[in-house]
């Protein structure tokens, strides 16, 4: 095979949903990487050259934008300009242009459903010097706020933006406010706004604006985000080809409605196994196994494969051919009456089980994929997923925005929603339609076939997915089955315009014991503009010293520890040298 060697009191639904949104968003926004790492590229990308290189221009225009780009069903609320300097950005303060702040909303209409103003808010900033590209910049959990739109480079603490690198940037509500969360699923259009049209309505309006503040249209269009972003990503891929020339997907909740309901699956399994409740007297989650217990299960992992891609470094790259060499009922030792932290109950071991094999059904048919064990499943991440958010964030999304009708109207919100959830007739919502909801959640949120992106294909762009294995609410699973598909549809290999990059140990967009720290878009540019494939992506891992430590890189990795990311289905393995370096070790 080719190898590649390196040498560089009862909460409102409200008040639910609004306490895991900052956790949702953290990662949704598609932030992180390094200017300077890395990426090794083919010579050329197999079907061709790339796509023409985007050309620099100058603003010409930003306080008299409101009257020059007027737009259908727009209004500019503020156009100003802003001195280069710094903006903190999911709490990281990163460097910015001068640029022109443009903000407004589209499509301001009141329901006839629940009465409601709804619009699409958004803010876009052009730098005074541009390179040329526009950069849709998709956000995370259930959108609502419009965060600054600065441009996300993938995974974990940026130290670099689309902004700063010279591209017009948008970000958006997608079409409700965060004071609607979750209640906007009681309105049609806000659902559909939130699935997919808030996209198709700002895109041309954002290319207009950029014509007019520089006096010609984005030679080049990217769109990129993680989480919920990641999704809006892969759904831009299928329904807005014609519009983008490269898109980046950070661990994506393509299946999002399906991996709702399993979070809902496993609050159902963990309440089985909890030793005490809340002072709301309702099972206490955090209690059904320990961070000492989740520890226990990650270094069973990490014994059974961590030295099977030839190096024992706390990092296991070869993911699938773990799923073979793991077992929990053997690798793991079964307590007795006393549960200690270095061992699992019985009854422990089935319920993570069921959980990492997949939420079912009382038939046994699959709800959502199953999920890899890996070393990053005893991350702080990890737990806020499946002991907080399960239910509070998507017991909220699936009861206002997935199900039809909408279920959250006539049952109580959290816990009690997810408890008395019924895999076998409440679960079926989601691909449900009635005469008002005319689409349903798998289809206004996922693409309307994954694995057809022929479209994306044949106009020449580029699709570059990333995901840390170690994911707890978006399986990395599913993604790897998505691009199976997506490869067998096109003869066996997807390789010449969409690449698929698994991160091993990273949480939900960042985090966990894992090198999370890379750029994902300038490989993507050169992807496009140069036909420059690439072939690895260089990670760091943040230690001491980063931008934004990581505390859970692990203290015998050095604080700059390097990987390379591989194409899926390579895997980095170990060929000889330093454990610290990306060098030392080969995309097979």
């Amino acid at each position: 095979m080719n190898r590649i060697k390196f040498s560089s009191c009862r909460p409102t639904w409200a008040a639910l949903a609004a306490a895991s949104l900052l956790a949702a968003c953290g990662g949704g926004g598609g932030g992180g990487g390094a200017g300077g790492f890395g990426f090794v590229p083919t010579t050329l990308s197999p079907g061709g050259s790339g796509l023409a290189e985007a050309r620099p221009g100058t603003l010409q225009s930003c306080s008299d934008l409101a009257s020059k780009a007027a737009f259908g069903n727009t209004v500019y609320t503020s156009v100003t300009s802003v001195a280069a300097g710094t903006l903190v950005v999911a709490g990281v303060s990163t460097p910015v242009p001068e640029h022109c702040l443009v903000q407004g909303q589209m499509n301001q209409r009141t329901s006839s459903v629940d009465g409601k103003t709804y619009a699409i808010g958004f803010e876009m900033r052009l730098p005074v010097s541009w390179n040329g590209r526009f950069f849709y910049q998709a956000n995370g959990g259930l959108d609502g706020n419009v965060v600054r739109a600065t441009g996300g480079i993938g995974g974990g603490a940026p130290t670099s933006t689309a902004l700063h690198r010279g591209f017009a940037v948008i970000s958006s509500d997608a079409g409700h406010s965060g004071a609607q969360i979750p209640t906007f699923g009681i309105d049609p259009q806000a659902r559909l706004d939130y699935g997919y049209n808030a996209v198709a309505q700002l895109t041309p309006m954002a290319k207009n604006l950029i014509a007019k503040a520089y006096g010609r249209a984005p030679d080049r269009s990217y769109f990129g985000g993680c989480s919920n972003g990641g999704r809006h990503a892969m759904v831009a891929a299928a329904r807005f080809a014609n519009q983008y020339d490269g898109i980046l997907a950070g661990n994506p909740g393509f299946n999002l409605p399906k991996a709702a309901v399993a979070q809902l699956y496993g609050v159902q399994q963990y309440a089985k196994v909890t030793t005490a409740n809340t002072p709301a007297g309702k099972p206490d989650l955090q209690t059904a196994f320990t961070p000492a217990e989740m520890t226990t299960v990650a270094n069973a992992v990490l014994a059974r494969c961590d030295a099977l891609d030839g190096a024992t470094d706390g990092i296991v790259a070869d993911v699938q051919s773990c799923k073979q060499a793991f077992d929990l009922a053997s690798a793991v030792p079964t307590c007795g009456a006393t549960r200690t932290g270095s061992c699992l109950t019985a009854t422990q071991k089935t319920v993570l089980d069921n959980i990492f094999s997949g939420a079912r059904n009382s038939a046994g048919t699959a709800l959502y994929s199953g999920f890899p064990y890996d070393a990053g499943i005893k991350g702080a991440d990890w737990r806020q997923w499946e002991f907080a958010n399960s239910q509070n964030l998507d017991t909220a999304a699936v009861g206002f925005v997935f199900s039809t009708p909408p279920l959250g109207t006539s049952r109580p919100p959290g816990i009690d929603f997810a408890l008395g959830f019924n895999m076998d007739t409440d679960a079926p919502g989601i691909f449900a339609s009635t005469a008002l909801y005319a689409e349903s959640a798998m289809s206004f949120m996922t693409p309307p076939n994954p694995a057809n992106l022929s479209a994306l294909r044949e106009r020449g762009s580029k699709l570059i997915v990333y995901h840390g294995t170690s994911d707890a609410v978006f399986s990395s699973d599913d993604t790897t089955s998505w691009y199976e598909q997506l490869r067998a549809a096109n003869g066996g290999d997807a390789s010449g315009f969409a690449r698929f990059f698994p991160v091993p140990g990273m949480n939900h967009c960042g985090g966990g014991p894992a090198t999370d720290q890379f750029d994902m878009l300038a490989p993507l540019v050169a992807w496009v503009e140069q036909g420059k494939a690439p072939a690895a992506v260089v990670a760091n891992a943040r230690g001491p010293g980063a931008n934004v430590v990581n505390a859970e890189v692990p203290a015998d990795w050095s604080p700059a520890r390097t990987r390379p990311l591989c194409p899926y289905p390579q895997t980095a393995v170990y060929m000889g040298g330093s454990l610290e370096s990306a060098a030392s070790f080969a995309c097979r």
